[in-house]
């Protein structure tokens, strides 16, 4: 009997909570994420299209751009099964290994996104300090291995510790405050020793997100010392104006985290809906205003998405 037991909560499934108030009735608090979501999927589908038809975005600072657009909707896409199953069918009940998994993606593409933001924060370094051998430095193939570097470097460092989640007993709750699986909140409800996941998911945001943001912040460094000794005040802002999109990215990604970071550390027992509105902030502003920076940021993305939205109206105005 104690077997069987032991068993049961070793394999257990989780609940999500969703949102504290739709179980009430209240099914207008879902429409805000289904737009957010709908927004972020077809703004970077957008970019996406955008920079694939068209021959003269086929340049580095683009495929910076097609990356980061690809990991947003990852992030979205990684969330957006179980918030489907809450809101929709009120299906609340997820697998370890579901859980797993899903943990595995969320954190996955957040690593590789805030990669692409250091890759990009190069690039922008490069155009802005060494401009004539941008070309020779940032070929299209140094792009590609750039990616597939990010790719390996964020899909592997994970595994080490999620493969261990599911051989734990949870027996203080089962009962997740999200509509998707964070690897801190799950961690917290294992009765087990969770002290080499506690010190190793500190070791990935120490080495990952602490040496990217550290690159980042090093780049712009360099980057403020070039364009403080470009003469022409106009010159200083033409050049500060093409990293003003970037600089936005980096701040809606590193803004969130830091701040969810601080709620999960110092504020463990303040209301649920903080820790949930946090999240959502977290996983959902990047991929729904990325889109929106670099369109309205960026002529050529700008023009594209005129063009799709009114393609004889920007035909006209060309010829």
């Amino acid at each position: 009997m104690a077997e069987s037991n032991s068993s049961t909560e070793r394999f257990a499934s989780f609940y999500l909570t969703g949102i504290p108030g739709y179980e009430n009735g209240n099914h207008f608090i879902p429409i805000p994420l289904c737009v957010c979501y709908l927004i972020g999927t077809v703004g970077n589908y957008t970019i996406l299209h955008i920079i694939h038809t068209d021959k003269s975005l086929h340049q580095p600072m683009y495929y910076s751009l097609a990356m980061l657009s690809l990991t947003d909707m990852g992030m979205s896409f990684s969330t957006l099964p179980t918030v489907l199953k809450i809101f929709w069918f009120d299906v609340r009940e997820i697998e370890v290994n579901a859980c797993v998994v899903q943990m595995y993606f969320i954190h996955t593409f957040s690593l590789m996104e805030s990669a692409v933001l250091l890759a990009m924060a190069f690039d922008r370094y490069v155009a802005i300090c060494d401009p004539l051998r941008y070309s020779s430095k940032l070929t299209p193939q140094r792009i590609i291995y750039i990616g597939v570097f990010i790719v390996i470097r964020c899909s592997i460092v994970l595994t080490v510790i999620l493969v261990r989640i599911p051989t734990f007993s949870f027996c203080h709750s089962h009962v997740l405050s999200q509509s998707f699986c964070l690897h801190q909140e799950v961690i917290q409800l294992a009765c087990d020793d969770i002290s080499f996941n506690i010190l190793y998911g500190l070791f990935v945001v120490a080495f990952y997100w602490g040496v990217d943001s550290l690159g980042i912040l090093l780049s712009y460094a360099f980057i403020l010392h070039s364009v403080l000794g470009i003469a022409s005040q106009r010159g200083k802002l033409k050049a500060l104006n093409t990293c003003a999109s970037h600089i936005c990215a980096v701040l809606i990604l590193y803004v969130p985290m830091i701040g969810l970071s601080l709620v999960h550390r110092f504020a463990k027992h303040s209301s649920p809906l903080v820790h949930i509105t946090m999240a959502n902030i977290y996983l959902l502003v990047p991929p729904v205003c990325n889109p929106i920076i670099y369109s309205i940021k960026t002529k050529q993305i700008r023009q594209g998405f005129l063009r799709i939205l009114a393609p004889k109206r920007v035909g006209f105005a060309h010829t």
